[in-house]
C-alpha cells in the first residue's frame, strides 16, 4: 500500500481523513455517541432510528456511485466486483437494516441529528477514498488479481464477516417480538445465540472483521481508512455495551468477553 498515488487533491484528503480517524480514536472512549441505549431523551433534533440510519449510511453509497463512474477503469471486471461488494454492504446497512428494525410503537426518538451530521461527513468519505481508487488511481486490478493471495483471503474474511454481522443484528432484533414492538413493549433480553456466546458486541466485532477484511481485499488505504474510523467508533462502544449489559442484568455471563471470544 503506497501512501501517495500520484493525485494531490486524493492523497492530501486521505492524510486528512487518518488524521480525523486518529482524533475520534481518542476521543470516542471519552463519551457515548446518542442513539441506541446510550440516547439522551432529553436532547432535541432526535430522530427515529430508521430514519437516523438510513439517512447517515446512505451517503456512503451515493458517492460511491458518483466518484466510481468518473474513473477509466469503471468496466472493469476487478473494480466491477468491489462495485458490488460495496454497494451490497451498504445495501444492507442503509436500506435493509433499518427497514427490518423493530422499534416499539410511541417509543421516542432515540438517534440525535449530531449522530447523522457527523456520519455524512464520514460516510461520503468512505464512497471518495475508495471508489476514486478503486475505478481511477490504482493501477493493481488486472484480471490477475482474482487469484492474487491478498484478494483471495481477504474476500473470504470479508463474506464471514459481513454473513456474520447479519446474523448478528438478526440475534438482536428478533429478541424483541413484533407483537412487543406493536404494542409498545420496550423490552431489552440477553443475546445467547451465534457469535453472542463469547462476546456483547459481536455486531460491532463483525463489522470490524468485514472491514479488515475488504482493506486486504482491495489492497489499499481508502479501505484501511474505512476500518481505521469503523474500530475507533466501534472498539469503545463494545466496552461501553458490556458494561450496560452487566449493569442491566444481575445473571449476565460472567465468561463473556466484549469483542474478541476469550480474550478482550
Amino acid at each position: 500500500m503506497a501512501w501517495y498515488t500520484g493525485d494531490t487533491t486524493y492523497d492530501t484528503i486521505l492524510l486528512v481523513a487518518f488524521a480525523y480517524a486518529a482524533l475520534v480514536a481518542i476521543g470516542a472512549p471519552l463519551g457515548k455517541a446518542s442513539y441506541g441505549v446510550f440516547a439522551s431523551q432529553k436532547m432535541k433534533l432526535n430522530l427515529q432510528p430508521q430514519l437516523g440510519w438510513f439517512l447517515m449510511e446512505v451517503p456512503a453509497t451515493l458517492s460511491f456511485l458518483f466518484f466510481y463512474f468518473q474513473g477509466e477503469n469503471r468496466w472493469q471486471p476487478v473494480p466491477l466486483f468491489f462495485l458490488f461488494v460495496w454497494t451490497v454492504h451498504y445495501a444492507n446497512r442503509g436500506f435493509v437494516f433499518p427497514l427490518l428494525m423493530r422499534v416499539p410503537k410511541g417509543a421516542k426518538s432515540d438517534f440525535h441529528l449530531s449522530v447523522v451530521v457527523l456520519g455524512w461527513g464520514v460516510t461520503a468519505l468512505h464512497g471518495y477514498l475508495n471508489a476514486t481508487f478503486i475505478s481511477q488511481l490504482s493501477d493493481q486490478y488486472t484480471t490477475a488479481w482474482f487469484t492474487d493471495p491478498r484478494f483471495l483471503v481477504g474476500i473470504v474474511i470479508y463474506y464471514f464477516g459481513f454473513t456474520q454481522n447479519v446474523y448478528s443484528e438478526s440475534i438482536i432484533r428478533n429478541l424483541r417480538s413484533k407483537e412487543e414492538a406493536a404494542r409498545g413493549d420496550n423490552v431489552f433480553r440477553i443475546p445467547r445465540k451465534g457469535l453472542f456466546r463469547w462476546i456483547s458486541s459481536a455486531t460491532y466485532a463483525t463489522e470490524i472483521l468485514s472491514w479488515i477484511g475488504f482493506a486486504v481485499a482491495t489492497w489499499s488505504l481508502g479501505a484501511v481508512f474505512v476500518l481505521a474510523i469503523t474500530a475507533a467508533n466501534l472498539i469503545p462502544r463494545s466496552f461501553q455495551m458490556h458494561r450496560w449489559y452487566q449493569e442491566q442484568f444481575p445473571d449476565y455471563p460472567k465468561e463473556r468477553k466484549a469483542l474478541i471470544p476469550f480474550v478482550l
